[in-house]
């Protein structure tokens, strides 16, 4: 087809907005569009979402986006989603029978720390790369089959579907005509086998799933089908993971490249190539992307709260009214106050990996007030992500030095990101675009619509914004990790 002068529209479906981004055949935005999403905890560590929500949402920004275009100018839809949360719908109506189940939900920790118990981790490591922690979606469908009067029959039987966000909306998108993934979505659901590139009969044994709830597995970049529901046809060409489309988008195609995305959580991913590295240090293992039916694999650290403790500081404590606010008021904290928060408002994540941690603040004295408790806040995201660097290092020892790109809603934080420096002792670059995440969709989107290059031939598409250098003295950079690390084990339930 002739693709001059086509436009490329990202759909970033994210934990806590959904966002559109229309991009020119150079990968530059030209229009956005974003919307929040409503969260609902019913119980505590329940985290939930209306299926019905991201759709509208979805919707309403796509159309929004392409404003001013037509469809015939759009040469393809990318989209990207947050990963591991859990859509059940039925396949005649397309309605969801319950709210989606959040990634950071953890109602299933109990069954998680049964199959621990069981001595099933070591072969779920082995075939998915993942540990057995209710951030996965598994054991959240098999909550739903269980706790849904009649779910389990109708799976049975054929007619209900699973998927993660990016299935959902790729199903209500086309009309029900396609029911599909992405092999880095489908690599999160502890029910794919990384290595062989499939879903596995044993984990769906273990976890009790039937196969006909499941969704064709396809590559990042292909043909996903069409949608009709933006004023004509437009075929939709490429599919990822957040992360995964955020390594895309940071360019981060050679092994040893490193990224770090600061959302509501943070997500480091280090691409390993072209053979999985499995973990000692309590990492994932996970693939970076799936092209031509080729695997790309990299480490990643999960951590649950980054940018979430920020909108805790506005929205439960009331010290901030926005969260651009956190980096100014951080900057005005007593230097002589040691404040470390532990922001386990729903466990862990890695290298700790422990559900039922909760959150703590530690070193408060009378003079600390808000600043230091925004310090504290912001600081944290650098100590957890020295965390996840120092256990690649330790798992990988062909990683080198470190230059981290970053990206993310925090990284507009100078402070956030210069203190990030500091304590790697590291470069730390941010992009000049930032919605890395919407970026790689775009990317992928366009390589399939024969726009742009393969990842083997160009990454132009990335442009350096600012490299923060470390500036702070390496033994002060190691005694407040060392004061971090204390903190975190005195939060530790095992």
């Amino acid at each position: 087809m002739n693709v001059q002068g086509k436009m490329l529209l990202a759909l970033d479906q994210g934990t806590t907005s959904t966002r559109a981004i229309r991009f020119d055949a150079a990968l530059a935005p030209r229009a956005t569009a974003q919307r929040e999403l409503a969260q609902h905890y019913p119980a505590p560590g329940w985290v939930e979402h209306e299926p019905e929500d991201i759709f509208r949402d979805s919707l309403a920004v796509l159309r929004h986006a392409m404003a001013g275009c037509a469809p015939a100018d759009i040469a393809g839809i990318g989209i990207t989603n947050q990963r591991e949360t859990v859509v059940l719908w039925d396949r005649a109506s397309g309605r969801a029978l319950h709210r989606a189940i959040v990634w950071q939900d953890r109602r299933t920790a109990d069954a998680c720390s049964q199959l621990r118990t069981g001595g099933h981790e070591a072969m779920v490591n082995a075939k998915t790369g993942l540990l057995l922690d209710p951030y996965f979606s598994a054991t959240k469908l098999a909550w739903l089959l269980d706790n849904i009067a009649g779910a389990r029959a109708q799976a049975e039987r054929g007619e209900l579907a699973f998927g993660t966000v990016d299935c959902f909306l790729l199903w209500r998108l086309t009309g029900g005509a396609v029911h599909a993934t992405d092999a880095t979505n489908a690599a999160r659901t502890m029910l794919f086998n990384i290595v062989q590139g499939d879903w596995d009969d044993g984990l769906l044994r273990l976890f009790n799933i039937p196969r006909a709830l499941l969704p064709e597995v396809r590559d990042c970049a292909a043909d996903f089908g069409e949608t009709t529901l933006l004023g004509g046809r437009i075929a939709i060409r490429g599919m990822a993971g957040d992360q995964h489309a955020a390594t895309l988008g940071q360019a981060c195609f050679a092994p040893g490249m490193l990224k770090s995305t600061y959302g509501t959580g943070c997500f480091c991913l280090l691409n390993t190539g072209a053979e999985p590295v499995f973990s000692q240090n309590r990492l994932l293992t996970t693939l970076a992307w799936q092209l031509g039916g080729r695997r790309t694999y990299a480490l990643e650290g999960a951590i649950f709260v980054a940018g979430a403790a920020v909108q805790w500081l506005r929205d439960g404590l009331g010290i901030i009214a926005t969260a651009s606010e956190a980096g100014d008021l951080a900057a005005q904290a007593d230097p002589a106050q040691s404040v470390y928060l532990v922001p386990g408002f729903v466990g862990l994540g890695a290298p700790w990996w422990d559900a039922e941690a909760r959150g703590a603040i530690f070193g408060l004295t009378r003079n600390a007030g808000r600043a230091e408790l925004a310090r504290a806040a912001l600081e944290a995201v650098a100590y957890q992500t020295k965390d996840l660097l120092d256990a690649m290092r330790a798992d990988w020892p062909g990683m080198g030095e470190t230059v981290l790109r970053v990206d993310g809603g925090m990284t507009a934080s100078d402070f956030t990101m210069q203190f990030l420096a500091d304590l790697l002792g590291a470069p730390v670059d941010r992009p000049t675009v930032m919605e890395t995440t919407a970026l790689g969709a775009a990317y992928l989107a366009g390589m399939q619509a024969g726009l742009l290059p393969g990842p083997e031939q160009a990454a132009t598409h990335w442009r350096l914004d600012r490299r923060f250098q470390p500036q702070m003295a390496r033994e002060d950079a190691q005694r407040k990790h060392a004061g971090w690390r204390d903190a975190v084990q005195r939060t530790l339930t095992r």
